[in-house]
């Protein structure tokens, strides 16, 4: 007779391992899964407008969509550390290029600030795309 005090080693039948965070898959369509991800990208534009919002939104989609869809979580994840990154560099290279400008060296500086702002939009924009299409799941 076999006395089992605990479970060393000892492999019990038919017990299945309990899921952390819910179903593997997501309960969301493709369809919705690629929509949202590709909104969550584009809330770069929002950034035009008000300055600030985009990040704001891309997290809100962020915590609505996480137990939904690991997808949807992931771009909007992505999305709103690459917003903030280009926010922060975007603020320090107007502020560095301003004060330059009292020796006019910022003046030659102006030129490449204005693509860098443009830049997380194009950026975004390719994002959202493939996003939409099913792929894209990093900035390059």
């Amino acid at each position: 007779m076999e006395r089992e005090t605990g479970n060393y080693g000892v492999q019990r039948e038919h017990e299945p391992w309990p899921a952390p965070y819910g179903p593997v898959g997501g309960t969301m369509s493709a369809r919705d899964e690629r929509t949202w991800s590709a909104l969550a990208h584009l809330s770069t534009f929002l950034n035009a407008v008000t300055g600030f919002l985009g990040p704001v939104v891309a997290f809100v989609i962020w915590l609505v969509h996480r137990d939904k869809s690991p997808t949807v979580a992931h771009h909007a994840l992505r999305s709103v550390f690459y917003q903030t990154a280009w926010l922060v560099a975007i603020v320090v290279g107007w502020t560095i290029t301003t004060a330059l400008m009292a020796v006019v060296i910022g003046f030659l500086l102006v030129p490449v600030m204005i693509v860098v702002t443009l830049a997380p939009f194009v950026q975004a924009s390719y994002e959202a795309y493939n996003a939409y299409m099913g792929g894209g799941r990093r900035y390059v």
